[in-house]
């Protein structure tokens, strides 16, 4: 009879290799302070972590409101057919920020206070520092340093570009703004004799609307129309032809 002692595996478990790594590692000082914070603070609330994740959240919202995007609700038909009323449209409010400037066909809104009235507006950028804008040419279009801007992308259908004939050369740092449905719109051309001369300055700005968000059959990109993009710059020839 063999008594020859049979070679058994080796526990892998009893002795673990020099190769393998712990699974878990114990939970370190600066872990175990912010573990015993958060749990001191959620205790103090009612609710407890629950509370306190929703009090995070709404205070990231807030924060995001107040500083980067913002919901607006649209007031009047002013930018019909376009933005229709109670649409409510994204604005982004870093858009003009950080050496970024308003440009022609951009939709903004605007506080008005002083100049339209106390509230925020929404309006298209028509003209900007030191444009020569004429309304109208023999053909009816607006004119924008001596080149007639197309409109029939975005003016409401049967408006006419203006009723109101105007000929202004927009001061720096401010805006000439009209709403896309003309004929429904308190715009600049209604305001040329108040305080400002009906233009808007860059600071007034609240930033850009880049979308419709609501109702969502309706949502959508905004875009800045090309309409604007043969428009020579300000003191170019033809801007005051």
């Amino acid at each position: 009879m063999d008594t020859e002692a049979q070679p058994t595996e080796r526990d892998r478990s009893s002795r673990p290799s020099g190769s393998e790594k712990t699974t878990s590692e114990p939970a370190g000082p600066e872990d175990r302070s912010r573990f015993a914070l958060l749990s001191r603070v959620s205790s103090w609330i009612p609710g407890g972590r629950i509370t306190l994740t929703l009090l995070v959240c709404l205070l990231f919202l807030l924060l995001l409101s107040t500083f980067v995007l913002r919901p607006f609700q649209i007031p009047s038909g002013s930018m019909e057919q376009g933005l229709r009323i109670g649409d409510r449209v994204l604005v982004n409010k870093l858009a003009y920020r950080f050496g970024a400037a308003p440009q022609r066909g951009d939709i903004v809104v605007f506080d008005g206070t002083g100049y339209f009235g106390h509230a925020d507006y929404v309006k298209r950028v028509v003209g900007v520092g030191g444009d020569h804008v004429v309304c109208c040419d023999r053909e009816g279009s607006i004119q924008v340093n001596g080149r007639p801007v197309d409109e029939s992308g975005f003016l409401y259908p049967g408006d006419s570009p203006s009723t109101v004939p105007f000929d202004v050369v927009v001061p720096g740092g401010t805006l000439f703004v009209l709403g896309d449905h003309r004929s429904h719109s308190s715009d600049s051309r209604d305001h040329l004799g108040s305080p400002g001369g009906g233009m808007i300055p860059v600071d007034d700005v609240i930033g850009r609307a880049d979308g419709i968000i609501w109702p969502f059959g309706h949502a959508t990109r905004l875009h800045r129309p090309d309409a604007y993009a043969r428009v020579p710059a300000a003191g170019r020839t033809g801007a005051h032809g």
